[in-house]
């Protein structure tokens, strides 16, 4: 009866967790916020609908697991070395920061040592799910700013974990009553464990899993079978070291993430991570003290403003004294203005160890609520963000963005060139090659670094920059152009280019490529005489080879 009990629960559950997340997709935002309301509405402060606490419990550890596994699946060792030092650079500063000034705003808050802290780390982690799903719905994962977000992002990753080790370390320390003998014992005990760790993931990946994953890769049900066991046995064997479960996951993660089979893994992981979390965020919100969040309203609302605009402009100082654009830094910076799961992962770790209460918890909640729901509406609209920000932006850049300029610059014996194509992609780069092959001096232009490199070693004239940025479209050539032709996939990317040509006071004709017929009328709206769609163009010119092929066939007999 209980087992019925608890299996009914579950099924209400989940539809409840479909519905209201359908809502929240609607609106733009992630299912994570969804499952948190969920589980405020379910739980005991208004609904009190569940009791299966423990086995609810238990599916938010695993899913957690699974989640610390994932990451450390995705760092492969040659990913970690090609980083890049902008991206770590940042990384690096803007953890720094954010933890100086976040710990000093928790203090004056009047909160202790241990929990200002905490909550100061859990300030600097940004949802790496949340931003990359943004990121690529936006097409603009391999975009400067993308690419340097991924990577301070993936800084970031590393550093959540060393943070849950460190803490996990100082289990029995007392927190803000260990001595200063009793942190260094931990310090050295935390050392030399560490040490063990590595010399037995060094033997492991080197000669004993590569061997174990190859021959469950015989079958792909067998392998995801072992990535979900082999991680959740690690953050078992990891709590038992005195790491922490999550440190143990993602160390089981990290094994695995230089085999041939990780993307396969990471595949079929991703699917099961996020049902499993779904209960973590459940669980969370069920928790929730609705009688002490009542006074964490304020120092939330403090806390989150800080996160929306301190660590941009944490993020855009960094970048701008490295050399980059006000714009670049800018939407890198929209990238950090949230904090993550992470960061909820972070607290609840710190309540189990005794370390912070429940109210520290729930101050951490209401941030990651605002910051995420407030932060993918910034992101999703950056480009008119910025457009109305830029003039007070200039602060952020130095007079000569030297980085961006020594990518921009074009060879010099380059011929003038009548056409320019924005956008290198599968069609653009094709329509580059054939307008060049008919004799037309055409130039590329794409902000993806790779897609430039590459397309230069065929000998093609490709310069790296960002079609959406006024001050790049001011070095080009434009009163010698005749044409320019976008093959942006998005509106916002297109409205932007066009007024950038019209402060750069471009006079030819604009041809855009479309996906879908309502972007190409918003083009047309804008002034856009000549509309390119791919896909109509290519089925019209295949049916009309294809109708003449069967025309001018002889009838078989």
């Amino acid at each position: 009866m209980i087992a019925q009990d608890t299996f009914s629960e579950i099924a209400m559950l989940l539809l409840i967790c479909a519905l209201i997340g359908a809502l929240f997709v609607r609106l733009r935002q992630p299912v994570l916020i969804a499952y948190i309301f969920v589980g405020v509405v379910v739980g005991p402060a208004v609904l009190g609908l569940v009791t299966a606490h423990d086995q609810i419990d238990l599916l938010a550890q695993v899913g957690v697991a699974v989640l610390l596994f994932a990451v450390g699946l995705k760092l492969d060792l040659n990913h970690i070395r090609h980083i890049g030092p902008v991206a770590l650079a940042t990384g690096l500063g803007q953890l720094t920061f954010t933890i100086v000034i976040g710990f000093g705003i928790v203090m004056a808050l009047g909160r202790d040592w241990v929990e200002a802290l905490y909550v100061a780390v859990a300030l600097t982690f940004s949802s790496t799910i949340i931003i990359v799903k943004l990121l690529s719905d936006k097409r603009e994962l391999d975009s400067l700013h993308g690419r340097i977000a991924v990577g301070f992002l993936i800084v970031q990753d590393l550093a959540v974990v060393v943070a849950m080790m460190t803490m996990s370390a100082l289990r029995g320390t007392g927190g803000a009553d260990g001595s200063e003998a009793t942190l260094l014992d931990v310090a050295l005990s935390l050392s030399w464990r560490l040490a063990l760790a590595a010399v037995a993931m060094f033997v492991l990946m080197r000669w004993v899993l590569p061997v174990v994953v190859a021959s469950m890769a015989r079958s792909q049900e067998l392998l995801l079978v072992f990535a979900i066991a082999w991680g959740v046995a690690l953050a078992a064997l990891g709590d038992w070291a005195g790491f922490s479960e999550e440190a143990g996951a993602f160390l089981a993660g990290f094994s695995l993430a230089s085999t041939p089979f990780r993307e396969a893994m990471n595949a079929r992981l991703t699917g099961i991570r996020d049902f499993l979390l779904l209960f973590f965020f459940i669980d969370l919100g069920a928790q929730l003290d609705f009688s002490t969040l009542g006074a964490e309203v304020g120092p939330a609302v403090l806390l989150s403003l800080f996160v929306l605009i301190g660590n941009p402009l944490i993020v855009m100082a960094i970048m701008g004294t490295m050399g980059y654009r006000k714009r670049t830094g800018f939407m890198a910076g929209l990238t950090v203005a949230q904090i993550s799961e992470f960061s909820i992962v972070f607290m609840a770790m710190g309540i189990t160890l005794g370390h912070v209460g429940p109210q520290a918890l729930g101050l951490t909640t209401l941030v990651g609520v605002i910051t995420i729901t407030l932060s993918t509406y910034m992101i999703l609209y950056s480009q008119p963000l910025y457009e109305r920000l830029a003039p007070w932006l200039g602060w952020f850049e130095r007079q000569q963005p030297f980085r961006e300029q020594a990518a921009e610059q074009a060879p010099a014996d380059q011929a003038p060139a009548e056409v320019i194509v924005f956008g290198l992609g599968r069609y653009g780069s094709r329509l580059l090659q054939q307008l060049r092959s008919a004799g037309v001096q055409t130039i590329g232009v794409d902000f993806d670094p790779e897609a430039v490199r590459a397309l230069q070693a065929q000998q093609l004239p490709v310069q790296f920059g960002d079609g959406e940025d006024p001050d790049f479209l001011e070095s080009l050539p434009l009163s010698r152009l005749r044409w320019v032709v976008t093959t942006f996939p998005q509106w916002e990317s297109n409205r932007a280019l066009l007024h950038a040509l019209k402060v750069a006071r471009f006079e030819g004709e604009v041809v855009a490529a479309v996906r879908d017929a309502a972007h190409g009328r918003a083009l047309r709206e804008a002034g856009v005489r000549q509309i390119l769609n791919p896909f109509d163009d290519a089925a019209d010119f295949a049916a009309e080879h294809l109708a003449k092929t069967i025309r001018t066939k002889e009838p078989t007999p």
